[in-house]
C-alpha cells in the first residue's frame, strides 16, 4: 500500500466520525431551538399561536434535512469502508467512534 493511500486513508478515518458528530451537533442544537421556540409560543400570552407557526415550520424542515444528510454521510461511510477493503485489504469492522481516535492500524504504523 502507497504512502499516499495510507495517508488519505489516515485523514479521512479523522474526517469522516468529525463530520457525523458535527451533523448530530447541528441535530441537537436545531432541536434545542424548536423546543425554545414552542415554548416561547406557549408561555408568551402576547403573541397569537399562529404568529409563528412560519418559523417552526421552517426549522422543521431544516431538521428534516439535516436527518436526511446524516444518512447521507452515513452512506458514504459506508462506501468509504468498502473502498478501504477493496483497495487496501483492511479489516474494518469497527471505525473510530470519535473523530482522532488512534486506530490499530495508527498505532502499529
Amino acid at each position: 500500500m502507497s504512502k499516499s493511500f495510507s495517508n488519505t486513508a489516515a485523514r479521512l478515518g479523522r474526517d469522516v466520525p468529525l463530520a457525523e458528530l458535527s451533523i448530530d451537533d447541528a441535530l441537537i442544537a436545531v432541536s434545542v431551538l424548536m423546543t425554545s421556540m414552542v415554548t416561547a409560543r406557549r408561555d408568551v400570552a402576547d403573541i397569537p399561536a399562529a404568529r409563528g407557526q412560519a418559523a417552526i415550520r421552517r426549522l422543521a424542515k431544516a431538521q428534516a434535512a439535516l436527518i436526511d444528510a446524516s444518512g447521507d454521510v452515513l452512506r458514504v461511510h459506508g462506501d468509504l469502508r468498502s473502498i478501504g477493503r477493496e483497495l487496501a485489504g483492511y479489516d474494518l469492522h469497527e471505525c473510530p467512534k470519535v473523530a482522532g481516535e488512534v486506530t490499530h492500524l495508527q498505532a502499529v504504523a
